[in-house]
């Protein structure tokens, strides 16, 4: 189900919050809310809200690996933990 079938105005959120939120915490998508009929606000579970930042999260890791294979700022497995005993003994 897409964003675009969870699409109210901000009226209804102010009619309806507790039922808003109750479907929400019983696993409804997000809900947009829109204001002078443009979208405004996304309203999700602090749960999946939660789950979203952590891919979020990853994906940026991911994308900095990536970036750093392009700069060629990577080093081989072979000899990783003689490199990290070498440090530990600074």
């Amino acid at each position: 189900m897409g964003l675009e079938t969870r699409v109210k105005p901000i009226s209804y959120l102010k009619a309806h919050s507790a039922e808003v939120m109750r479907d929400l915490a019983d696993g409804a998508p997000p809900l947009v809310i829109t204001q002078n009929g443009e979208a405004k606000a996304v309203l999700q579970d602090v749960a999946s809200y939660a789950e979203t930042q952590e891919l979020l999260a990853l994906l940026k890791l991911l994308a900095m690996a990536r970036d750093d294979m392009a700069q060629g700022r990577v080093q081989p497995l072979e000899g990783l933990k003689d490199r990290i005993r070498a440090r530990a003994a600074r």
